[in-house]
This record gives structure tokens, C-alpha cells and sequence, in this order.
């Protein structure tokens, strides 16, 4: 808008009432903005979980081989004097040879048994090449597929070859013989771990990779070649799965330095913390400890396996630090192999990290195969080495004067830096290091609290965090303290599993294995524990009987469902939701539960929940219900009624709010379909019957010479943009597309509309049947059909339900279905005519008579001429995907002259080119170019049971593993829209800065008084006759509505923003819109006169539209009642002759709908809840025109067909709530206006143009003016108090409050001064001066107040 400057920033517009009007926008509800509504209904993606072991493995048997000859040194090695001595911290020399190597070899075997007790121990001392032999083959054949450890010692033998041999000995100790590594390799055998502790170590290592390489090159030559040499010899075994460490490189000597072992190697392998002690003890920095010797490390008090001593504290840091660099240093999968598969191999891989760090240090390089990343510099270790400093430093005063020990700050100070992690810091960046430790400090007592809790915040950042923790290895930990009795564990227990089995839901077999189900059962029961609490452990039970058999049974012993039923009616909507799925999945398929449930009257206790306010609350209680009367055990006739019961309970949801629910339901009722098939088909066989011998009155069929509108088919009008929910049905031209769309919109070849009339809805065209399999997505009954079902089955009100004889349970359950598959959203009817498609071939199937082999009397020569009926003809061919009797074969309909939008003059029947000619449907829809028809040649036999599980396999809604989402994403994050800097709250700032903006500077003009109203400032044509016009309040957009489809322009731009189809049936129309959360991010609802409403979104953007909703608003209106509607004047236009069609009105503050129309009541929708909430009795025998409510005064005024004005109080009864009847208009109401301030009055007026004001309290009108006779179209200015009268005489009056003309407007602005056409709409904008017009020549123009106001 451009305005005058002077006022933009004239002080009288305050700054207080700007921020005020933002209050109050930030206060407003919104409508249809909740998760259920914003995205798909379906469970997360699941991710691949490497965490798992698949093959835990043992080392079962450990070779120890020493080399040492004592007292002989070998040639190639020249020591130093002093020289290293120590072996196995025993001085050789300081006993006989002998002696001493058996010394040695015990002490070897008991420093390994402290890793690794239950391993069977063989010592080989000083051997020869059979005995090394012998040892390694008994070994491999005692262990089978187990790991063998090799270790060996060469510190008394030459070093190795770079032949890849090591030296042993002879039998008389005379000479030194090579032992090939490739012999080792075959005796050995795989998965094997090598530990060589010896000079150029580094050798072994690269010859046994060569030697590996060589097996497999072998074993590939001989599984291709069978006759090589090869292939004869016993095959070698494969080498992959063995893991090699070397005390250092191939050229490198170990170290003589004579303050440390000789196998230094080995200490670090398997006395990590005496030799880590030793070695801090000789840096410099030992010095700053003053009174720690050697001789005092040796006194350390402790074991190493008890924890509170120093000696155990020691031990326990150093695995938490080892574990965290190697986690934080390797590759996930490597990690996975080295550090969890097997306990020997992790803790040497550990100790293996010490090694490199003080080996490195006297100029050594460990080897390791698979090689691992340095890690010798990793900063974990200073945090080692103050532990060892701590613990040191305490030493003197422990040992001499027994003081008692202060515990190592390590683990508090690890969780800290965890805490700081989590508190601090982006989301996208690399996980936290501590998180091992944060494992580790889960034994210990002290720390388990706080480090639960902060695991717990970790897990809540979402599937990444959990995925790693369980990488880390924190299950069995978990699982383990669910063995704990401790209620303070309780909470942080449940929320950390309820993380782990959102992201990975096999987890429940390990439960149950565990009993750890009793510990949740416990949870659950416990009233004590606070909704939430109870809520997860609820998630967690249903994921453990999900699916799971054995967890259904732990779960029914655990008396899963007697709890439940007790929560059913929680204040808490999630824990009532998650209950009711914890119900509907234990008795999935399990009989035992379906009893237990049936004995605790579980069903009629669920009932209750189909009334919940909260959709998934309702749902959940249809899914639970659904899989009760699912099971397929064998049925009872008690069973059979509880069956019924349940299906006439669900029956009364069929006109819920919310598609969730209603596609639940489907899903429910298929269930019950497929118990019961045979009574079904007979239904569907009596249906299908029915509907052929009735002809339904078309509604449309009163054309007249003057309704007729111009095909759509011009070159100027654009193609519709494609909408997500209906496959762009105006342009698709593939008969699968109409199929799928449900809307057979006939399209012929050349992709021009083809008329229909809506009354001979069954013959569309191939597209609505070819009788095959339901999974080709061909479908016998067309959406038509079905349609015409429906409406023969002239069931108007389901209030007929209730209370009927059973026998006819199938039958009112097949009209349910019938209604659910003409629903308002794709989604549901999608899910009904699979369902009804699926009974329906069934039963043509099985009620066909003998197969007709003679494929003539099938094709028919000539297309049948318009007299004839075509013959029915039952389905001949057996085999499912084979094409063949069509819809009008099925229906016995005749293609009727067409009666819309074409020219008047046509013929009454000339098939166009790819006509309508039944002869058509014989043909497959893919014509070979010489295909001589269908073929009937198929077998019976070929039908498969693919069909049998049809339905249930295929029908499912996500809803539970939508729902199950919620508990993998943080809950304890703030969401976007709270947080003051996100962009959420930045975009909704700006729109109310706008609104307000608008507000403030249209009060401004309206404040001035508006003379005129006749300053064109938009025209354009639309692409149909527009019928509702409405402005967004805020922006510069305004949706045009015709009969089916929403056009959006920018008035500012005169451009065309967007184009759509609303996918309301043939038959219907739209006859009203309105904006909801206008302020804020707009919705577009539209009603059209079938009682269906439809919300969108993403429209007038560069997005696809998207039906966010959609429902019945009003089940009664069915169509064929609006043809009888009666005429109310000469003058209406042709929109009104149906009747008023639907009428809506919407409160934003509440978030209640009103709708009426040709129906006797006014029904209240609460959006929040997706429900109805009343139903008012309008005591007239007329439609309702218009609706007008106030929220603050509670009242609802309602312009009746017959010229009544009533007004409501819905805070009253049924009976009593018509509280004012205004009878002045002697015809029809066209608009009625309540207005939004205190006092406000009641503006109505009627078709004969007279103009009543009402004050709400008084019985007559306190004004009246009068306008134009034979008024068609009328709006009042909320604001402004403006009427813009449009007339069948083509012209639009605009009066004031005083009933002056102000502008008479009756031509376009140039374009040679056109006449204007007959109006067919007329909107005002909320808050500018500017009127929309919409007439019968397609324009749609807009009026403002003259330019200097604005």
C-alpha cells in the first residue's frame, strides 16, 4: 500500500497499540499445526545397528613357547653389560637353568590367567619344531572354531628371518632350527591372535602377511581349477581372521636398559600397571613425588580386581582411559572387533597401547596387525598420569603411618567434562570423548546416579547418540542394572531404555531373556511414579510384545493387561494413547491375551477412549480395538458377538474429525473383513446387485440452455498445478492415474475433458474396471461405483446403526466402508477401496458360473448402440493380472447422453475418438499393435493364494511407529518455536509486525471515511467461473474458488500464484473458504456441498499444495438431496439452485468451525480436538445461507432459506439454546453479520435487498434500509460498515452505514469499457477498503477506495 508518508509516521498512531495487537497474536490458537498434521504418518527410517556382536568369540586355548636356553646368549645379538635380565620379573641367573625356565613359564602362564582364568594353558620351554607342532594342532583341534593365542618368546635364539622363520631348538640343544611361519600358519589354523616378543619382531609380522596373501591366492586357483595340483592337497586354511602384535619394527633391537624387564613386551601385555608404575617412577617428573621408590611400588596395598583399593582404583582408570583412546582413535567397526568381541584379545590390545606408549619412549615401535593409529600422544594419558601421581603421592603416609586412602577424583572429573559437553557447544560436532568412562563409571556405586543422568541427556540428543552409546558398548551394562532394586534408578532407568528401543526395537528379545519386563511392569504399576515415567515404561512394554511372541507371553503372565486397563482413563493423553497401543499389541495375533482381554471386559473399557479428545488418543484406541477383533484363532459365537459389538462401536467414528483416525479405522474394519470373508462377498454380491438395477437422479442433470459453461479447454487457460494428495487429475491422461485419483475424470486420447453425467456414475471407461487383481491397482468397483452404492443405499444418518440386528453386522460395516471410500481425503478412501476391491473380487471370483471358453461371446462386434443394455456377463477368466469384464459388464449401465459442458447441439451419443464404447473395455489397457482382444484361455489353477492376505498384509497406517518417534527425538530439547533466536520465531515476528502494521494503517483510512469504492486496482480472467472469493487478511494474496479448484493471485502484482484441483467428487461444488491462522502460517479450508471439508497448505508458494486435513463436516447433506432443494427466486443464479450448499464460519480465538447449510442443524467443530462438539437444532424446515459467530458473547446467528434470522447461545441446551428468531425478511437470507465489538448488532439481508439491523437483546429490527432487488451476491465490511450489493443485472451497488449509493460500478476500467458480467461472488477485505468481484464471464476484479485515501 502506499500511503502518505506524513502519516505513516504521524505520532497519533501509537506505539501501545501496536504492541497490544501483537499480544494478542502471539495469544491466538492455531489450528491443524500439530505433528499429526505437519508430517507423513510413518515410522523413522531404521537405522542399520552395527552394535551388535554377531560373533562373540573365547580364547579357549593359549600356547606359551619360550625360547631362553639360559645361561647361553645367542650369536647374532650383542648385550650390553648390565643388561636387561628380567623375564617374567624373574632373574634367570639368580637360579639353575632349568628351574629358572620353569619359574618363568609358571609366573608367564599366571600373569595371562589374570586376563583370561578359564583358557586352557600349554607351556612348550626351550622345544623342538614336532613339539611346537604337536602343541599347535592339538590345540586348533581342542578349540574348533574358537580363537588360540601363540606367545613367544625369542629371547634365547636368534633373531628371525627375513625368510619368515623363527628359531627353536633341536632335540639335543646343539644347533638353532628354523621354524617356517607358513608351517605355524597351517597348524594354527584361524581365528588365531600371534604375540611375538623378540628382536626385529617387525619381520614376523610382514611374512606372515606374504604367507596369508600366498593361501589365498592358492585356495582361489584351486576353487576355479578342481584338477590342479593344487586342488588335490588339503586345502590351506584361510588367514584372515588372525590378529598379530610385535614387540617393535623389523629393524629395530629390543631395549637392554638394565632397570626394565628383557620381555618388556610381555610386561606391558600382561602386567600393565606394575610396569606403567616402574616406568613413571624413572621420568624426571617421578622426582616431584618425593618418597616413591621402587621397593614402595612393589608394597602398593590392594588386588587389582577390588576396586576401592588403590591398586584395583589404578587398574580400573587405566581400562576406562585405554578403552576411551582406543574408542576415540579407531575406526567404529575396528574398534568393534579389537576392544568388545573377545575379552583376552581386548584387554591385550589395552595393555598394547601402554606398550606403544613406553616402548616408543626407549626408541622401540610395537607393531600391531591390524595396524592401529598412533596413539602413544593422546591427551587422555596426562589425565593417567595424575591419577598415578595422586595415588603415588599418598603412598609413604599409607604405608607407614596407615592412613586411610582418598579415592582418585578421575571419574568426577571425567563426568564433568561430559556434563560440560552436553551443555555446552553446537549440535553438529564430534561426539564426547568420556563416553566410555561415562561406562565404565556405571559399576560403581558412588557415580551411578549422576552418570545415568547425564547418559540419559545424551541419549535424548537423538538416534546418532543412542547408535554410538550402544557402539561403546553400554547394553549389557543397562540390562544389568535393571536387576537393581534402587527407586531412585527408576526414572533415569526407563527414560534410557525407552531411548534404546526407539532406535533399535530388537532389543525386546534380550529383555524378556533377562526378565527385564518385570522391572517395567513394576514401573508401570507403581501410581506413585509420575505420568511421564509411566508413559516410557508403557513405550517400552509395547515394543517388548510387538511382533514378539515370547515377550507377549512374559507379558500376559506379567498381568500386563489388568495394569494397563487401570491407566486407561490417565489425565496424561500420551500415557492413555501408549497404553491403549500396549493393549492392541498384545493381543496381536495372540489368542491367550484376546481371552484374558475379553475377561476384563478390555473392549468396552476401550470404548471410553473413542470419545478422547485427543485424535491420537482415539486412534490408538481404534488400533487396539482393531487387532482385538483381528485375531484369527477359531471363532466362537461369544466371540463372534463381542466382534460385532466392537465393529458397531468403531462404526460410529465413521464421521471423526481427524483422517488419522478414520484411516485407523479402515484398517480396523479390514481386519474384521478378513475374519468374516465369506459373509462379506455375500454383502458385496448383493451391493453390487443392487446398484446395477437402480438408476440414481442425477443432481445435475437439470441443465439449462443458460448454465451451460464453456469446455476448458482453451489454449489460454493454464495447466493446473499438480497437488500431492490427488495426481494432478485435470492433466493425467493415463487411465492408472483417473484410477488412482478415485475422481474418473474421463480424459480421452487427446486429453480434452469428455463429459459425463454424474448420473450414470458407473460406466466411466476402462479406467474404473478391469476386474484383475487388486494389487494392480486395477479396481472392479470404480470409485463411481462405490459412490452410487453409497447413495442407493440411501443411508443418510448413521444414528440408524445403533441397535440393529446383528445379522445385518456386515452389511452396515460394508456401508461404513463404502462412506470411508468416498472420503474427503485420499488417504482414507485409498485404504477403503482396496479393502472393498479386494472383497469385491473375491466374490465376483467365486460366484462366477463355468468358464466361458468361447472368447467371441465376450468381444462384442459393435460398440453397444445407447438403447441396448450390455449384457452382463460374470468374469470368465481366472487368472488375476488378465483383463476382462468391465464396470458397465458389472453394473448393466448403458452410457447415458452426456449432460455437462458441452455445446447443447451435440448428438446424444457419438463416442469420441477412444470413446466410451463398452466394446473398449474388453481390451487391455497396453494394445500390442495386432492384439486380437482378450484372451480367456487362463487357468483356474493359476489363481494363488496371493490374494488371500490381501488386505491385511498390505493395510497398515505407521500411526504406531509414528507415535514411537516421539521417544527417539529430544524431548528435553526446547522446541524451535520457544527459542526466542530461532528462525521460527524471527519468521512469526515479522508476520505479526506485518498484521499489526495492517491493522493500524487500514483504521487510519477507515478513520478518514470512504466516499468511493469503485478504483479498479486488479482484473484478470480466471481459469473458472469464479463462485467464493476470499482476501487473506494479511497479505496480498486472494483465493478464487470455482466448482472444484482454487485459483491464488497477487492483487498487488496482478499476478497468478497458483492453480489447483480441491478433489471434490463430479457432482459437487465449493461453495465456501475461509483462511485459518490467518496471522500467522495460513491454511486454506474450503467446504464444498457435500458436506466435505478440505484444509491445504504450501499453496500461493513455490511448493506443491498439500491437503493437510479433510472430513465430513456434515454427513447429512447427501447430494441427491440438494436437486429437491426448493427454488427461492427467479433471480438467483445458478449457484444457489442446489440450495445453499455448505456454509462455514470460523473463530480463530477458540478454534471452533461452524457449519451448516442444507441440513437442519448447526454442527460445531473444535479443531484442536478434531471433534464435533455440538449440534444445534435450527427449528426450521430450511437450509441455512449464512453464519456469523462471536466468541466473546458465545452467540451464533444463522440466515435461514426461508428469511428467518436466529440467533444461538451455544453455551445453552439442545432445547433451549435458540435464544432470538428475527422473521422480518419475507426471502431468502443472503448474508447475515454479527458484529465483533460489545454492543455489536446483527446486519442481515435478504435476496429482496432490504437491509435489517438487529440489536441481539431486542425482538425487532432497530433499522432498515433498502437496496437493489434480486440481489445475488453481498458482503459487509467488518470494519467499515460498507454493502456491496451485486444483482443478476449486472452491476454492483456500494452503500454506506446510512444506505447511501457511494459507487455504482457496471463496466471493467478499460479493455474497451466492457459490460460487467452477472456476479456470481463479492468478498470485502477485513481490513482495506477493497472489494472482490467475481461474475459469470470468469473475470475476477477488485474495487478499492479512491487513490488519495490510499
Amino acid at each position: 500500500m502506499k500511503m502518505d508518508s506524513d502519516l505513516l509516521h504521524s505520532p497519533a498512531v501509537g506505539l501501545a497499540e501496536e504492541e497490544e495487537a501483537d499480544m494478542n497474536d502471539w495469544k491466538l490458537p492455531l489450528a491443524f499445526m500439530k505433528k499429526r498434521h505437519l508430517e507423513k504418518i510413518e515410522g523413522s527410517k531404521a537405522l542399520a545397528q552395527s552394535w551388535r556382536m554377531k560373533d562373540r568369540m573365547k580364547t579357549v586355548s593359549v600356547a606359551l613357547v619360550l625360547c631362553l636356553n639360559v645361561g647361553v646368549d645367542p650369536p647374532d645379538v650383542v648385550k650390553t653389560s648390565p643388561c636387561a635380565r628380567l623375564e617374567c620379573w624373574i632373574d634367570p641367573l639368580s637360579m639353575s637353568p632349568q628351574k629358572a625356565l620353569e619359574t618363568i613359564g609358571a609366573n608367564l602362564q599366571k600373569q595371562y590367567e589374570n586376563w583370561q582364568p578359564r583358557a586352557r594353558y600349554k607351556q612348550s620351554l626351550d622345544p623342538t619344531v614336532d613339539e611346537v607342532k604337536k602343541l599347535c594342532t592339538s590345540l586348533r583341534r581342542n578349540a574348533k572354531e574358537e580363537r588360540v593365542l601363540f606367545h613367544y618368546n625369542g629371547h634365547g635364539v636368534p633373531r628371525p628371518t627375513v625368510n619368515g622363520e623363527i628359531w627353536v631348538f633341536n632335540k639335543n640343544y646343539t644347533q638353532y632350527i628354523p621354524l617356517s611361519i607358513y608351517d605355524l600358519q597351517t597348524w594354527m589354523g584361524s581365528p588365531s591372535i600371534f604375540v611375538y616378543d623378540c628382536s626385529n619382531a617387525g619381520i614376523i609380522v610382514k611374512s606372515f602377511k606374504q604367507f596369508a596373501l600366498q593361501r589365498e591366492q592358492e585356495l582361489e586357483v584351486a576353487a576355479i581349477n578342481p584338477s590342479h595340483p593344487l586342488a588335490q592337497m588339503p586345502l590351506p586354511p584361510s588367514m584372515k581372521n588372525c590378529i598379530q602384535l610385535a614387540a617393535c619394527e623389523a629393524n629395530e633391537l629390543l631395549p637392554m636398559n638394565p632397570d626394565l624387564p628383557a620381555d618388556l613386551f610381555t610386561s606391558c601385555l600382561t602386567t600393565p600397571i606394575k610396569i606403567a608404575l616402574r616406568w613413571f617412577c624413572m621420568q624426571k617428573s617421578a622426582k616431584l613425588v618425593p618418597g616413591v621408590t621402587l621397593d614402595l611400588i612393589e608394597k602398593i596395598p590392594g588386588r587389582l580386581n577390588d576396586r576401592r583399593t588403590p591398586l584395583g582404583e589404578l587398574n580400573w582408570i587405566f581400562t576406562a582411559i585405554t578403552d576411551t583412546i582406543a574408542w576415540n582413535v579407531l575406526p567404529r567397526d575396528l574398534f568393534q572387533k579389537l576392544f568388545r568381541q573377545d575379552l583376552l584379545v581386548a584387554s591385550l590390545f589395552r595393555n598394547f597401547l601402554l606398550a606403544e606408549r613406553i616402548m616408543r619412549s626407549y626408541n622401540c615401535t610395537p607393531v600391531s596387525s591390524p595396524r592401529l593409529p598412533p596413539t602413544y600422544m593422546h591427551a587422555m594419558w596426562q589425565a593417567w598420569d595424575l591419577a598415578v601421581d595422586i595415588c603415588l603421592s599418598q603412598l609413604p603416609t599409607i604405608i607407614e603411618e596407615g592412613t586411610a586412602f582418598r579415592h582418585s577424583p578421575f571419574f568426577a572429573e571425567q563426568l564433568t567434562a561430559f556434563q560440560v559437553w552436553l551443555t555446552m557447544g553446537v549440535e553438529n560436532r564430534n561426539p564426547p570423548e568420556q563416553l566410555p568412562i561415562v561406562l565404565q563409571v556405571l559399576l560403581s556405586q558412588v557415580h551411578r546416579l549422576r552418570a545415568l543422568d547425564l547418559l540419559g541427556r545424551f541419549l535424548d540428543l537423538g538416534p546418532w547418540a543412542v547408535s554410538l552409546a550402544l557402539s561403546v558398548g553400554i547394553f549389557p551394562y543397562v540390562l544389568k542394572l535393571l536387576q537393581s532394586s534402587a527407586r531412585e534408578l527408576r526414572p533415569l532407568l526407563v527414560f534410557i531404555w525407552a531411548k534404546i528401543l526407539a532406535v533399535d526395537s530388537s532389543c525386546q528379545a534380550d529383555l524378556v531373556k533377562d526378565n527385564g519386563h518385570k522391572y517395567f511392569l513394576s514401573v508401570l504399576a507403581d501410581s506413585y511414579m509420575p505420568a511421564e515415567h509411566r508413559t516410557m515404561a508403557v513405550f517400552i512394554l509395547a515394543v517388548i510384545v510387538n511382533s514378539y511372541n515370547t515377550g507377549q507371553e512374559a507379558c500376559l503372565q506379567g498381568n500386563l493387561i489388568a495394569i494397563c486397563l487401570e491407566q486407561l482413563s490417565d489425565p496424561h493423553p500420551l500415557l492413555r494413547q501408549w497404553v491403549a497401543i500396549c493393549l492392541g499389541r498384545i493381543w496381536q495375533n495372540f489368542d491367550p491375551a484376546r481371552w484374558c482381554g475379553v475377561r476384563d471386559s478390555a473392549h468396552e473399557k476401550l470404548y471410553t477412549l473413542l470419545s478422547d479428545p485427543i485424535p491420537e488418543v482415539r486412534c490408538a484406541a481404534v488400533f487396539a480395538l482393531g487387532t482385538f477383533v483381528g485375531n484369527s484363532a477359531e471363532r466362537t459365537d461369544h466371540s463372534t458377538t463381542i466382534d460385532h459389538n466392537v465393529a458397531m462401536m468403531l462404526a460410529q467414528l465413521l464421521n471423526d474429525g481427524s483422517p488419522v483416525v478414520r484411516k485407523e479405522l479402515v484398517v480396523a474394519l479390514s481386519h474384521l473383513v478378513v475374519q468374516y470373508e465369506s459373509n462379506f462377498c455375500t454383502v458385496a454380491l448383493q451391493f453390487i446387485e443392487e446398484e446395477k438395477n437402480y438408476a440414481v437422479p442425477s443432481p445435475a442433470n437439470t441443465a439449462e440452455p443458460g448454465n451451460l459453461t464453456p469446455v476448458r479447454d482453451s489454449p489460454a487457460i493454464p495447466r493446473l498445478r499438480s497437488v500431492n494428495s490427488y495426481t494432478n487429475i485435470r492433466t493425467a491422461t493415463t487411465a492408472r492415474n483417473l484410477n488412482k485419483s478415485l475422481q474418473n475424470l474421463n480424459v480421452n486420447e487427446e486429453g480434452g475433458p469428455a463429459a459425463f453425467s454424474p448420473g450414470n456414475l458407473s460406466t466411466s471407461s476402462s479406467a474404473s474396471s478391469t476386474l484383475g487383481s487388486p494389487d494392480n491397482d486395477e479396481y472392479i468397483l470404480s470409485f463411481e461405483t462405490i459412490d452410487k452404492m453409497r447413495r442407493v443405499s440411501s443411508y443418510s444418518s448413521l444414528n440408524s446403526l445403533i441397535g440393529v440386528s446383528f445379522n445385518s453386522v456386515y452389511t452396515q460395516i460394508w456401508r461404513v466402508l463404502l462412506h470411508l471410500a468416498a472420503d474427503p481425503f485420499p488417504e482414507v478412501s485409498d485404504l477403503a477401496m482396496k479393502v472393498l476391491n479386494s472383497i469385491a473380487y473375491k466374490a465376483t471370483m467365486n460366484a462366477r458360473p463355468q468358464r466361458i471358453l468361447d472368447s467371441g461371446s465376450l468381444t462384442q462386434s459393435a460398440p453397444a448402440s445407447p438403447t441396448s443394455k450390455g449384457t452382463h456377463i460374470h468374469q470368465a477368466g481366472g487368472s488375476p493380472p488378465m483383463p476382462s469384464t468391465s464396470s458397465s459388464s458389472l453394473t448393466n449401465e448403458v452410457p447415458k447422453p452426456p449432460a455437462r459442458e458441452q455445446p447443447a447441439t451435440r448428438p446424444p451419443y457419438t463416442p469420441t475418438l477412444g470413446g466410451q464404447a463398452p466394446h473398449s473395455h474388453q481390451f487391455p489397457r497396453t494394445r500390442k499393435m495386432f492384439d486380437k482382444g482378450p484372451e480367456q484361455a487362463a487357468e483356474d489353477g493359476e489363481e494363488s493364494a496371493g490374494h488371500r492376505n490381501y488386505i491385511s498384509a498390505a493395510l497398515q497406517t505407521g500411526l504406531c511407529d509414528w507415535s514411537a518417534k516421539y521417544f527417539a527425538q529430544p524431548v528435553m530439547k526446547i522446541p524451535e518455536e520457544h527459542d526466542l533466536e530461532s528462525q521460527v520465531r524471527m519468521e512469526r515476528q515479522w508476520r505479526f509486525l506485518r498484521n499489526a502494521r495492517v491493522r493500524r494503517q487500514s483504521r487510519v483510512i477507515t478513520q478518514r471515511g470512504i466516499s468511493r469504492l469503485d478504483d479498479q486496482i486488479f482484473i484478470n480472467r480466471n481459469p473458472g467461473v469464479p463462485s467464493v472469493v476470499k482476501f487473506h487478511p494479511f497479505n496480498t494474496c486472494i483465493a478464487v474458488a470455482d466448482k472444484d479448484s482454487i485459483c491464488f493471485w497477487d492483487w498487488e502484482k496482478g499476478e497468478r500464484l497458483d492453480y489447483f484441483y480441491n478433489g471434490n467428487p463430479r457432482y459437487t461444488r465449493i461453495t465456501a473458504m475461509e483462511y485459518l491462522n490467518g496471522h500467522d502460517c495460513s491454511l486454506l479450508l474450503t467446504a464444498t456441498d457435500d458436506g466435505a471439508l478440505r484444509v491445504w497448505k504450501n499453496f500461493a508458494d513455490q511448493k506443491n499444495p498439500e491437503m493437510v486435513t479433510a472430513w465430513q463436516g456434515l454427513s447429512d447433506m447427501l447430494p441427491t438431496t440438494r436437486g429437491l432443494a426448493r427454488r427461492v427466486s427467479i433471480y438467483l443464479d445458478r449457484s444457489k439452485q442446489g440450495g445453499a450448499g455448505m456454509v462455514v464460519d470460523w473463530e480463530q480465538d477458540t478454534g471452533l468451525l461452524m457449519t451448516s447449510g442444507d441440513v437442519r442443524i448447526v454442527r460445531i467443530w473444535d479443531t484442536d480436538r478434531e471433534m464435533k462438539v455440538q449440534d444445534i437444532p435450527t427449528g426450521a424446515d430450511s437450509c441455512v445461507t449464512s453464519l456469523s459467530c462471536d466468541s466473546q458473547r458465545s452467540l451464533i446467528v444463522a440466515g435461514l432459506g426461508d428469511g428467518s434470522v436466529r440467533v444461538f447461545d451455544r453455551r445453552m441446551g439442545p432445547n433451549e439454546c435458540r435464544v432470538m428468531t428475527y422473521r422480518e425478511h419475507g426471502a431468502w437470507v443472503v448474508k447475515v453479520h454479527l458484529q465483533k465489538e460489545t454492543g455489536g448488532n446483527i446486519i442481515s439481508v435478504s435476496v429482496n435487498g432490504d437491509v435489517r439491523f438487529f440489536e441481539p437483546r431486542s425482538p425487532d429490527s432497530i433499522n432498515v434500509l433498502q437496496t437493489v432487488k434480486g440481489l445475488t451476491a453481498l458482503d459487509i465490511h467488518p470494519q467499515d460498515n460498507l454493502f456491496a450489493c451485486g444483482s443478476m443485472n449486472q452491476f454492483i451497488a456500494v452503500y454506506n452505514a446510512n444506505g447511501d449509493v457511494i459507487s455504482n460500478i457496471k463496466y471493467y476500467d478499460g479493455f474497451m469499457g466492457q459490460r460487467i458480467g452477472a456476479i456470481s461472488c463479492l468478498a470485502f477485505h477485513p481490513h482495506w477498503p477493497h472489494l472482490a468481484v467475481g461474475s459469470n464471464d470468469y473475470y475476477m476484479s477488485i474495487y478499492s477506495a479512491e487513490k488519495r485515501l490510499r
